[in-house]
């Protein structure tokens, strides 16, 4: 199992791990799949009423879909099988509460999962950087979620400058990608306290309002996630292409 899910029946918050922190919680296959089939459980267990999501050890939350897998892809440039799509709470029809809890590195598919929380709790430590354009891809579905939650010049910036640059827990607190920082290492226990307050709440309640706060955004979404597919795939380049211009050209990060 690449996945943990621990629940506290007397307060109904569940916590769900990434946990394979020596491959910075990087999502495969069977972490995909087990992500979806969460969510899906969570949709009939009336015991949890809010939950957090997270990432074990110190140094990432995720860095997105591991680079190791093969996916493939059907010859069409109007169809993309991405193996992410899945994997966030939205998606598979949750509408209960999620709050991220993030410290160390949150990058590329990451934004998956962060783009479909309720809010984000982050620690001092955190940093955000999306990797796609220095490795010859394309950023769609990862763009679409950012500018949900930041202002558009700074979604652009972010995904354009690729490796170059990281943007620090206290950048992304300024421009609304986090709600909340914390000293290192607490970023869990505030999301945990957030959401112990959300859950003692009457769920109908709450349920109703996660779902009115998607519908003020969810067409716009929608159209946009619409397009990411034949974007993805008419742009990226070549896997043998994304590999050389990685290895070739490293840039070192630069944090603001």
């Amino acid at each position: 199992m690449t996945l943990r899910v621990s629940t506290d029946k007397d307060t109904g918050v569940a916590v769900v791990t990434l946990d394979r922190p020596e491959k910075l919680n990087a999502i495969d296959l069977d972490t995909a799949a087990e992500l979806a089939a969460a969510w899906r459980e969570f949709r009939f267990d009336d015991s949890v009423r809010a939950i957090v999501l997270t990432g074990a050890g110190e140094r990432a939350f995720s860095t997105g879909l591991d680079r190791g897998v093969e996916v493939r892809q059907p010859n069409s440039p109007y169809m993309v099988d991405d193996p992410l799509v899945a994997i966030g709470p939205k998606a598979g029809d949750l509408w209960k509460p999620v709050i991220a809890a993030v410290n160390g590195m949150a990058c590329g598919g990451a934004f998956y999962l962060i783009g479909e929380a309720e809010f984000v709790v982050a620690d001092e430590t955190a940093t955000f950087f999306d990797p796609h354009t220095t490795y010859g891809m394309v950023s769609a579905y990862e763009s679409v979620y950012l500018a949900q939650r930041m202002p558009p010049g700074e979604v652009a910036r972010m995904a354009l400058m690729g490796t170059a640059e990281r943007i620090s827990a206290r950048r992304a607190y300024e421009v609304g990608l986090v709600s909340e920082l914390t000293a290192p290492g607490e970023a869990l226990s505030a999301a945990v306290r957030c959401a112990d307050v959300i859950a003692s709440y009457p769920p109908e309640a709450v349920q109703g309002t996660v779902r009115a706060v998607w519908a003020a955004k969810e067409a716009t979404r929608a159209a946009a996630l619409s397009h990411a597919p034949h974007l993805v795939s008419m742009g990226n380049l070549p896997n043998e292409r994304q590999a050389g211009l990685f290895a070739d050209r490293r840039p070192g990060f630069r944090t603001r």
